[in-house]
C-alpha cells in the first residue's frame, strides 16, 4: 500500500504544509507583512527539509507528519528565515 505522502497529492500536501510552516515562521520572526506568500512557502519547505535532515542525521526518510516533525520543521524554517533576513537586511529581524 502506498504511503500518504507519495505521488502528486503528496507533493501538494507537502507544499501546503510547507506554506503553513513558512507562514508561522514569518509570524514568529515578525516578517509576515514584509514578504510574499511565495517566500513563505520556499522558506517553509527548505527550512523543513534542512530541519528534518539535521534531526535524522542526514538521511532522507518518508516518516509520517507528527508534532515532533512539525516542530523541527518550524524550527528549521525560523532559522532559515533568520539567515535570509540577515543576508537581505543585515539584521536577523
Amino acid at each position: 500500500m502506498a504511503g500518504e505522502t507519495e505521488g502528486p497529492m503528496g507533493i501538494i500536501l507537502w507544499l501546503i504544509i510547507g506554506g503553513v510552516i513558512g507562514w508561522l515562521a514569518s509570524i514568529i520572526m515578525r516578517t509576515d507583512a514584509q514578504q510574499g506568500i511565495f517566500l513563505n512557502i520556499v522558506v517553509g519547505i527548505v527550512g523543513a527539509f534542512i530541519g528534518g535532515l539535521i534531526l535524522s542525521g542526514g538521511s532522507i526518510n518518508n516518516q509520517p507528519l507528527n508534532i515532533t516533525s512539525f516542530l523541527v520543521s518550524l524550527l528549521g524554517a525560523v532559522i532559515l528565515l533568520a539567515i535570509v533576513n540577515l543576508v537581505r537586511r543585515g539584521s536577523v529581524r
